[in-house]
């Protein structure tokens, strides 16, 4: 019998990622000189996301120089099986604003399936963490951490349901169905960003759907929310973060919330 492969040691790479940028960002948070531009489309980007992800290449480069590295703001680099996903600054915008919910994504896709995922937000003081095999976990570090589980919520009615911008939703096509799901959940809250998935998977919210991601913004999100019994997908139900959109769930709410927001797609 072939053992199951680890990951352990890639895992304890990406906590040493966040550390090496984490006092850059917290420094460069509500700092009066950020620099800000508008991207070709349409997002905000500052020089700290920038230089967040040269840090994170940087470090790659020495730890794991054959490895790909993918990232939302430089052109990927290298050849292989093993790809690090990253996203600097999930949450520009709360970044430029002042709201402290914003955090650096660190994930790594080994033969096309997320292996390892780390969410790092600093100016909350909490990380979340996961790899294949070894369960989620959330806490400050390695040494104080708590395991996390989603919820075992079984009934939409009775769910709590974070999404994105709202505007996002009211001109897309599945506006319809985004209503009627919000109008049959117990409880709904737009938390946004990567705050709404982890949110999932450690239980403290039902299900979260947002209408346009990239791989970037889900890559570490995925092993965190499976590793806690949940599920993430896009929109149509295919599972992974290789999609253009995302639906995360405790699991058991996954099939109704699909199935709620397909209703007007057939019209």
């Amino acid at each position: 019998m072939v053992p199951m492969a680890t990951f352990d040691d890639d895992l304890r790479l990406a906590h040493v990622l966040a550390d090496a940028v984490e006092r850059f960002t917290l420094e460069s948070f509500r700092s009066e000189d950020l620099e800000v531009r508008f991207k070709d489309d349409g997002s905000l980007v500052t020089r700290a996301d920038t230089h967040t992800e040269e840090l994170l290449r940087h470090q790659l480069g020495r730890t794991r120089p054959r490895d790909v590295v993918q990232g939302e703001e430089l052109p990927t680099t290298g050849h292989g099986n093993r790809r690090w996903v990253l996203d600097p600054i999930d949450g520009t915008v709360n970044y430029v604003r002042g709201v402290p919910v914003w955090a650096t994504l660190i994930g790594l896709v080994v033969d096309d399936e997320p292996v390892v995922g780390l969410v790092a937000a600093p100016a909350l003081n909490r990380r979340w963490w996961a790899a294949t095999g070894s369960g989620a976990w959330t806490g400050r570090s390695l040494s104080r951490a708590t395991r996390i589980w989603a919820s075992d919520t079984s009934r939409v009615e009775h769910a709590s349901l974070s999404y994105s911008d709202l505007n996002a939703w009211l001109d897309h096509p599945r506006r319809e169905g985004f209503l009627r799901l919000a109008a049959s959940c117990w409880r709904t809250r737009a938390y946004g960003d990567f705050w709404s998935h982890v949110l999932v998977a450690e239980g403290a919210v039902d299900a979260a759907i947002e209408p346009d991601l990239a791989v970037h913004d889900m890559a570490a999100l995925a092993p965190i929310i499976t590793e806690a019994g949940g599920r993430l997908t896009d929109l149509d139900g295919t599972d992974g973060p290789f999609g253009s959109s995302a639906v995360s769930s405790n699991g058991d709410l996954h099939h109704d919330i699909l199935a709620l927001l397909a209703d007007d797609a057939a019209d």
